[in-house]
């Protein structure tokens, strides 16, 4: 087998978040699946994103969430160059808070 063999994502795991039913449910089963340091990194990250995508400059971001200015370009790069979806959730989260 190649060393940089990837294997194809188990789609179960996707379709697994599906089934959550509550936020709580969803974090015990990302505290079940992710390291606290995983989870952090994440939390963090879409923070980012989410300052981000309201307009704010990097330094603010740097300041409000204590990411570095390598993560705050990677997760710029997500968003402007990513797969959409945090364009997808931010929309929906936007939808929710007008209900």
């Amino acid at each position: 087998m190649k060393k940089n063999y990837r294997r194809l994502p188990d789609t179960e795991m996707y379709k697994a978040f599906l089934l959550a039913k509550t936020e709580e449910e969803v974090r015990s089963f990302l505290e079940d699946l992710c390291s606290m340091t995983e989870l952090m990194a994440m939390e963090q990250r879409f923070e980012v994103a989410r300052l981000l995508h309201g307009g704010q400059i990097y330094n603010a971001i740097m300041e409000k969430t204590g990411a570095s200015s390598a993560i705050i370009s990677r997760v710029n790069r997500s968003l402007q160059y990513g797969s959409g979806g945090y364009e997808i959730i931010f929309s929906r989260l936007g939808d929710a808070a007008n209900e």
